[in-house]
């Protein structure tokens, strides 16, 4: 990654994603961005604060997993010192809804199971931007967890790209 890069992954950016689209390529995004309310905006912490128990909360500057909450999957008493901490701190969060990763048969210590997973494809960026085949896999190894970070107990699969050679430029 070149220097500078890593201002894509403070997650106070996910809202502004479709502008930025616009704004440096000059085209429409082909791929929706998942709703992100900004829990620094008054009208958006009200949302957050009333349907904890429905998304999921991140620390704009965190990484790998951490300081968050999967509503969802959250206790009572997790959820009530996530309301603490928003209301404390509101500029350090934004909330998204709970997605649903698709699963994948993964060898776990009780054979082979379901685990969720997510795709991170590779893009190249030079004289021209190029997605190449293939990309990092990341999977959920913990039963019914859906986060992948592999510094909360995820891992990595093999990710294979089929191409029909025949019709390759």
């Amino acid at each position: 990654n070149a220097i500078g890069t890593g201002v894509a992954d403070d997650k106070s950016t996910y809202p502004y994603v479709t502008e930025m689209i616009r704004f440096y390529l000059d085209e429409e995004p082909i791929l929706k961005n998942v709703p992100t309310w900004q829990c620094s905006k008054p009208a958006d912490l009200s949302h957050v604060l009333a349907n904890l128990g429905e998304l999921v909360v991140k620390e704009t500057q965190g990484s790998g997993g951490y300081g968050m909450l999967v509503g969802p999957a959250a206790s009572k008493a997790e959820i009530e010192d996530f309301r603490a901490r928003l209301i404390a701190r509101p500029q350090a969060y934004i909330a998204q809804p709970t997605l649903c990763l698709s699963t994948c048969p993964t060898f776990v210590e009780t054979g082979i199971a379901p685990r969720h997973i997510d795709l991170r494809p590779f893009v190249l960026s030079g004289r021209e931007v190029r997605l190449v085949p293939g990309g990092l896999t990341r999977v959920a190894l913990r039963e019914g967890s859906l986060v992948v970070n592999s510094s909360q107990g995820g891992g990595t699969k093999d990710t294979w790209v089929v191409e029909d050679l025949k019709n390759a430029e």
